[in-house]
Formats: C-alpha cells, structure tokens, sequence
C-alpha cells in the first residue's frame, strides 16, 4: 500500500469513517499493486466475533442507510437500475460471453465462459429443471439461464426491474431460438402470480434487502406449486457481522449496490421458518467466487476504452475497488456462496 497523499486520506478516514478507505482509493489517495492482496488479512479480521464496543464505533462511524433505498417496490426499482442500467456494453467489458453477473464453478480446465455454464446447469438440476417444467427466474440478468432452461424444453417465466437488461436478454433469447418458451417480464417479485413446478434466482437475494427476506421467501412459498422446488445462489456472511452491519450504509452500498444486504445462511432459515419450505440440500462454493472475481478485474483492467463510456473520473478506481475488496472478502472467508435447494 502506498500513501499517495497522507493529508487527505487520514482527513478522510476522520471525517467519512470506514468507508472513507474506499473513497481515498477512488481519489487516489492510496494505491496498491494488489489491492485484493492488501484487503484479504484485513477481512480476514472480520471473521473474528464482533465485539461490543468495536460494534458501537462502527454504528457511531458509518452512515445510516437512508430511506430513499429501502426496497419498496419503487425503492427497489431505483436500487436495481442504479446499478444494472449502467450499461449492457459496460457490463460485456469485463463479463464472459454468456453475460453471467454471478459465480462461476469451476471445473478442470474450464474457461469462465465454461464455468459459468456449469454453474447454471447445477442450478437448473437442482430445481429439477427439464422438458415441461413450469420455471419461474427471478433476476433475469442478461438472459443466460432462462436460454438455458428454455433449451432444456422447460417453460420459462423471468423477472427483471431493469430495462436493458430486459432489452437485452430478450434479443438473446430470440436468438437462441426459445422465444416460444421464455417470457421476459419488467415485473417485482412481489406483483408475480402463478404456479411453477421450479423457481429459480440466482444472487438475488443480496438486493432484496433483510427487511424483506420474510416476504421473499413467503413469496416462493406461494408461487411454488406442490411438489415443486426453489434453488437459490446466494452470498452469505457470519451471523454476527450481519447483525453488526444491517443497519449502516457500507461503502458498497452507498457507491455500488445500495439498498442491498448480504445474509447469513442462519437468516436465511430464521426467513424461511414461517414458510413451508426448508433447505434440503447445499453447495458451498465461496472459494470459486475468488476466482470468478480475480477474473473479472483482470478483464476489466486490460481493457483501455471504459473513457469512452462517459462514467464520472473516479468510475474505474471505483470499480477496481469494488472488484478487489469483493474478491478479498471471499479469499479470507469473510464471505462465502451457496447453492441452496428448498423443498417443503
């Protein structure tokens, strides 16, 4: 780590708090050859418990979040498309072919194009997605699992709150040839009706918020018919770091996913409790998501023409960053991911 300009990243940290760190490496106040290497013992530190008055300074340092990015429906609305509406050519900067905004699994000798096929068609066989399953997606991203499904003979059904990304996946699946038998819907989870024999979201409940998990999962549990199956794709963290962080606004959230909440596999089933469904089987896969990310930055910085998109200044450092601290969370063990089926 190299101090660039001292005066203003410790002003910084005195004034903004934690996540004044990342603002400093937005305004380059700091730099790292290997920012991710940097960031990796000092999430490793926050697996430790939290302890009290390490708790107190942070609810006392950080942010509130504010109001305007709670996940009502319009609220979540606003957050997705502030951050997925940024741009379909951005996001093809740095993402394999398929457009998968999500972790790869990784198998020998595969490519990320390759791994993240993988991981969809995991995803798919544990919902128990074939010819004639009634699927319902929620979280459409660019389209690449609902063609999947849909070229397994599956009848697809997918959700997005966000435009291009409906644009886009929609032109996809055109040319995939399974329009006949996939639905892109610019619709909230919440305004959705139906049955299906599977349904399917992959790391969307991070962007749900926790203040409305218990509706989410209540809303699987009505859309799913009997005998059906839900598998989900999620980011967890501790349970105490969860509880110590849900109720500021984080670096992420205010620059990168605001109004989203990253739960603890025990939230997950305290959520689930009022429903009928239970998790009845799991893939942990945390250690691919290290990967996945390593990969993305790669790409990102290799690339010379993200200028010409006509993002603010600070927009690559602060994307670098967001790769980084991401991929540092997942290589301590601060975060993990998994693969979750829920039955009744």
């Amino acid at each position: 780590m190299r101090i660039v300009r001292p005066a203003a990243f410790f002003s910084r940290l005195a004034v903004v708090g934690p996540a004044g760190f990342g603002e400093a490496y937005m305004a380059g106040d700091w730099t790292s050859t290997d920012p991710a290497g940097l960031l990796t013992p000092v999430a490793a530190r926050l697996t430790r418990p939290a302890r009290r008055p390490a708790t107190a300074f942070r609810r006392w340092a950080d942010q509130s979040r504010p109001d305007t990015e709670r996940n009502t429906v319009e609220g979540a609305r606003s957050n997705i498309r502030r951050h997925y509406d940024l741009s379909n050519e951005f996001f093809a900067l740095f993402l394999d072919p398929s457009m998968t905004y999500s972790c790869a699994l990784f198998g020998p000798g595969d490519d990320l194009h390759a791994a993240q096929l993988r991981k969809i068609d995991r995803v798919l066989d544990l919902a128990g997605v074939g010819p004639g399953t009634r699927m319902l997606e929620i979280g459409t991203g660019w389209g690449a699992l609902a063609v999947r499904a849909g070229l397994r003979g599956a009848e697809v059904t997918t959700l997005t709150l966000s435009p291009r990304q409906r644009d886009l996946a929609r032109s996809r699946i055109a040319e995939a040839a399974v329009a006949d038998r996939v639905t892109v819907l610019l619709r909230d989870y919440r305004e959705t009706e139906g049955e299906y024999d599977a349904v399917v979201s992959v790391e969307m409940l991070e962007a749900v918020g926790a203040e409305y998990w218990p509706t989410y999962f209540a809303v699987l549990d009505r859309l799913l018919a009997p005998g059906g199956r839900a598998a989900l794709q999620t980011i967890t963290m501790p349970h105490d770091r969860m509880l110590a962080t849900k109720d500021i606004r984080t670096w992420i959230q205010k620059y990168v996913f605001p109004g989203g909440q990253i739960p603890s596999l025990r939230a997950v089933e305290e959520a689930l409790a009022p429903t009928t469904l239970r998790i009845s089987g799991r893939h942990r896969m945390g250690d691919h998501y290290a990967r996945t990310l390593a990969l993305w930055r790669s790409r990102f910085l290799a690339r010379e023409d993200i200028a010409s998109f006509g993002f603010a200044p600070d927009f690559p450092r602060l994307w670098e960053f967001y790769l980084a601290y991401s991929e540092a969370g997942f290589r301590s063990g601060y975060l993990d991911l998994w693969q979750l089926r829920l039955t009744r």
